[in-house]
């Protein structure tokens, strides 16, 4: 252990009241120090600010595009809770949250439901038409909107809105079109990323923070 300035631990081995204070101080030094942020974060951070709506896709976004088939006929999808934490603390800083999908599961609804989104589309295939029809319903414009994709289905709509994203295992194709890629694959804490990303570009992800950080 170093022990900077605090000289020889306390006895028996546990840390002396310096040594205390000391950890408290660097803690509290720890809390206030900015995150590192890559280029490509900062970079997207203005056209990030103006999103109110963020759009997803859910087979390779919201989970690792694995579909198991059940005994009687459903489907089985993994969902990461951390991207589920992260879409709740979005729509509390006032960010709608949507699900545009070319499937239909039970799952989805269900995952939905417990996230309470607000828009939830299943079974289609022309995701731009549900966008267009989803503008025109909020009076949101394209600049106000994110899409997250992972295939080619999702590229007209990633074409469309104002902020643009694919989680790292996106087929090539995807990443090379949008705005941002994440860090992390789909299932696997992208959503989650995006979700910090919107919320540090409104200026709200340090109170949200807070919350639970005391």
């Amino acid at each position: 252990m170093d022990h900077g300035s605090c000289g020889l631990s306390g006895k028996e081995g546990y840390p002396s009241d310096c040594e205390l204070t000391s950890a408290l101080r660097e803690r509290a030094l720890a809390r206030n120090r900015p995150l590192a942020r890559s280029a490509a974060w900062k970079s997207v951070l203005p056209r990030a600010r103006q999103v109110r709506l963020l759009l997803l896709d859910v087979d390779g976004v919201l989970t690792d595009g694995t579909i198991m088939y059940t005994s009687d006929g459903g489907e089985s999808k993994g969902f990461n809770t951390r991207d589920g934490f992260g879409l709740r603390i979005l729509q509390d800083g006032g960010v709608e949250v949507g699900l545009i999908t070319a499937r239909t599961s039970e799952a989805v609804r269900r995952r939905a439901a417990d996230l309470g989104l607000a828009h939830v589309y299943q079974g289609c295939r022309d995701k731009l038409a549900v966008y267009e029809e989803i503008l025109a319903a909020s009076g949101l414009r394209p600049p106000q909107t994110a899409y997250m994709g992972d295939d080619w289905l999702d590229l007209p709509l990633l074409g469309r809105v104002g902020l643009a994203l694919a989680p790292a295992d996106a087929v090539a194709e995807v990443r090379q079109r949008v705005h941002y890629v994440t860090g992390q694959g789909g299932g696997h804490g992208a959503v989650r990323e995006v979700c910090d990303l919107l919320l540090e570009a409104r200026g709200a992800l340090a109170a949200a923070l807070a919350r639970y950080d005391r």
